[in-house]
């Protein structure tokens, strides 16, 4: 061994340094009392793969990254795997860009929860969930360390510029789901079976009882307003998907909007529910590298003027806080930070 390698094993020694730790971006702080005017969100991203999206993400300057599911693809049961895949998407480049300029939130899916199509019966769910806030930088002391399941809030800004993230855990207290044998559908609906727990449940009315809020936005891994498609959504869940409709009718929120992942397109869907005095629009941004490029046509009954793409995607939402009424112009742009449509939703 050279005396230059006796003093590299030497240094590393003394520091207490681990040579194969990967090094990450130190994170911009979440800044409570900021106003939000430009948000960005996305899904369905494989740590292992070429990620050129996030370049044309943090063009935009967004004030707020937003994640929606399958942020990274982990499925497994060993949590040291887990971690590596967490760790190789953390330590991506581009990534860590978006890390230093953007604070970061977000809710998992099925596939970084540990299980394709996973519900409660997946048995690492804890212990995924923390490898989850880790990835978040999420405190150590957060009230969401205290207590099962992923599900969290985030209020920002000011007086009348008031928004509220509310990230929906729809795995950890999920019921579970019978496959559809006659292959029409993955799944046959679970008619009297539950997305949230009825302790989410509670929580959740309770973050939508603030009137102070000028804007709400639910985000969740899975979509809520779409019932046609054959995989993964609130509607396989007819009695919960109805209780989160009623929920918003009960609390009269002065505007929601709905994030969605999971489905390798983007979309924006629209309901108009009773009592709701503005349309209710259900957001889906998923292929941020994972993208359903084939996809041909699908029936949503819900889809607005059929605005759905199978390229990669992301999601922004733009306030625009001098309107009156509030408006917020959602875009879909993919790489190149090509615009692919938008839409104003006015409140």
């Amino acid at each position: 061994m050279t005396r230059v390698s006796v003093l590299f094993v030497f240094i590393i020694l003394i520091s207490g340094c681990n040579p194969s730790q990967p090094t990450f971006a130190k994170p911009k702080p979440l800044k409570t009392n900021k106003t939000l005017s430009t948000i960005a969100f996305g899904s369905c991203n494989k740590q292992y793969l070429p990620q050129p999206i996030w370049e044309f993400v943090t063009q935009n300057k967004p004030d707020l990254w937003i994640w929606l599911g399958d942020n990274i693809y982990g499925d497994t049961e060993n949590m040291d795997t887990l971690k590596k895949k967490y760790d190789l998407q953390k330590s991506n480049q581009e990534y860590q860009k978006l890390i230093r300029t953007c604070p970061i939130i977000g809710i998992w899916d099925d596939h970084d929860y540990g299980t394709n199509d996973g519900d409660k019966n997946y048995p690492k769910k804890a212990e995924s969930r923390d490898l989850m806030l880790d990835f978040l930088d999420v405190s150590k002391k957060a009230p969401i360390r205290k207590r099962e399941g992923a599900y969290q809030a985030y209020t920002f800004g000011k007086k009348e510029k008031k928004v509220k993230v509310i990230l929906l855990d729809g795995r950890y207290f999920r019921d579970e789901l019978t496959k559809d044998n006659s292959k029409k559908k993955r799944y046959l609906p679970n008619e009297t079976g539950d997305v949230l727990g009825e302790t989410q449940w509670q929580w959740l009315a309770d973050q939508l009882s603030d009137k102070s809020i000028n804007l709400y936005l639910i985000g969740c891994g899975i979509q809520m307003i779409p019932k046609d498609h054959r995989f993964e959504k609130w509607a396989n869940f007819p009695r919960a998907r109805q209780r989160l409709f009623d929920l918003l009718q009960e609390k009269q929120p002065k505007g929601v909007i709905l994030l969605s992942g999971d489905r390798h397109i983007a979309e924006i869907s629209k309901i108009k529910l009773d009592g709701l005095p503005y349309d209710l629009y259900d957001i889906t941004s998923s292929g941020l590298n994972r993208s359903w490029e084939n996809i041909g046509e699908e029936f949503n009954q819900y889809r607005v003027d059929n605005k759905m793409i199978g390229q990669k995607n992301f999601g922004l939402l733009k306030i625009d806080w001098n309107a009156q009424p509030l408006k917020v112009k959602v875009e879909i742009r993919g790489l190149q930070n090509k615009l692919h449509f938008d839409q104003e939703i006015d409140f």
